[in-house]
Parts: C-alpha cells; structure tokens; sequence
C-alpha cells in the first residue's frame, strides 16, 4: 500500500532522514516510534506531501508519489491527521466534514446551472454521509456546533471523521492518543479498529505503548533519522537497543 526507498531529507547541514526504507502492507495497523527528534514527523510530512525527499522515492499503491503535493496523494487514497488538529474554528463540526469530501460537482460555477439537480442530489449526499461519520465518532450531539467550542479529544475525533469523509485507503495518524482523556481515547482506539476492520490501512506516530501494542501488529522503531529495527510490539519492547534508545531503563 506505502513504500518509502531510500528516504533521505536534508535541511542544510542537518540530516533528518537518512536513507530511510520500510513497507506498509494493505489493512495493516503499522506503527512508527522513536524518542522526541528521531525523524518521525519528518517522515510522515515526506509521506503525505508536505516535504519532498532530497533522495528516494516513496510509492502510493502502483504509483511515484515524491513529488505530488498533499492533495493529489489525497485523490489517490491517501489521508493523514495533525498531532495538533487545528479545524476550522468558526465553521460548525458539519461543515468541518464536508470540507473533505472528494469530487464536489458543485464546487464548479458551470454544473450548477447545467444540472441543479445533480448538484442537489450530491450535496444531500454528501450531507448524510458526514452526518453518519459524526455519529461514528460519537458527535452528533455537537455537529451544528463551532469547532472552537470542541475539547482536544473531541477536535481528535472531528479531524479523524474528516479525513474518513474524504474515502481513504491509508491513514497517516500522528499521536492519536496525545493530550486525550481515557474516555475519550478508548472511542478513538475502537473506531480504529473498527475502520481498519473495513479495509483501510494505518501507519501511526505514538508515544503512548500501550496504544501502539493495542493497536500494532507492527512496530518499526526510528532514532537518529534511521529505522533501527521493526517487529512486532512484543520483541519491540525487550529490544535492548529500543530501551536504550526509546524506553528507557532495563528490560523486565
């Protein structure tokens, strides 16, 4: 489903990534952890378009992606979540949604005038479809209110039914779990599962371990710009290298 090759990015002097290589197999929940300045943001902004590779090639699916912008690996499956999500403040959580659908005929001058109706009928649809979204993540009670009035948590939700509004295939997932309370965080976890039971693939930046073993089958670990090793949870856990790097202390 995702190929980074050779990954490098170079700002100046300094190497963020440094020839970085791992696969994400289609409907895998893959995770990616590392101390604080290891690469990972890095990483998931070459991957969803917000930097392009001094060297390497990343692959979406069939196709080279190095240098498409965001919105066009969007269109090719691709969607990706802030660890800060920062919705549209003044727009209520509806219209925050229906900002992500894909192939809006309305958006043009032209069909509105040629064909109200199809317009009409696609809208509404779309209206639906977001509404059911909301509800999904627990919401609805809020969808005709400001984003501003949106706890941390709940703006965790609302930008996670967003980036489903637009049909993803891959989900990037930047620290779902970060500054969310345990209620909160266990609606999060479950409507992962519940999507990924459905066909759509993950690759989420964690901190919190007990999420990453929750949700992970694998976890490849990156410190220094580099992927030091991958495997499951488990053997993550009682790598010693890992704990020096990332855990911290000895194994148990």
């Amino acid at each position: 489903m995702l190929e980074a090759q050779a990954v490098s990015k170079h700002f100046g002097g300094v190497t963020a990534v440094d020839d970085v290589s791992f696969k994400v197999a289609g409907r895998e929940i893959a995770g990616l952890i590392g101390p604080n300045g290891a690469g990972k943001t890095t990483m998931f902004n070459l991957l969803a378009g917000s930097l392009r590779p001094t060297s390497g090639r990343i692959r979406l699916k069939s196709r080279y992606v190095e240098t498409s912008p965001p919105y066009a690996r969007m269109s090719c499956g691709l969607g990706r979540t802030f660890q800060i999500p920062r919705p549209f403040a003044e727009m209520t959580v509806m219209e925050n949604v229906l900002v992500a659908a894909r192939d809006q005929v309305g958006e043009r001058m032209l069909p509105n005038w040629i064909v109200p109706g199809r317009v009409g009928r696609l809208e509404r649809a779309n209206v639906e479809k977001a509404r059911s979204l909301i509800d999904f993540v627990k919401l609805g009670r809020l969808a005709g209110e400001p984003a501003r009035t949106l706890s941390g948590g709940q703006r965790k939700l609302l930008e996670f039914a967003r980036v489903l509004m637009a049909d993803p295939e891959i989900v990037l997932l930047d620290e779902p779990a970060a500054g969310v309370n345990p209620g909160l965080l266990e609606t999060i976890l479950t409507r992962i599962a519940e999507i990924n039971a459905r066909g759509v693939t993950f690759l989420i930046v964690e901190h919190n371990m007990e999420v990453i073993a929750r949700l992970c089958a694998r976890v490849l670990v990156m410190v220094s710009g580099r992927i030091l090793c991958e495997g499951k949870p488990r053997e993550i856990a009682a790598d010693p290298r890992v704990i020096e790097a990332y855990l911290g202390g000895a194994p148990r």
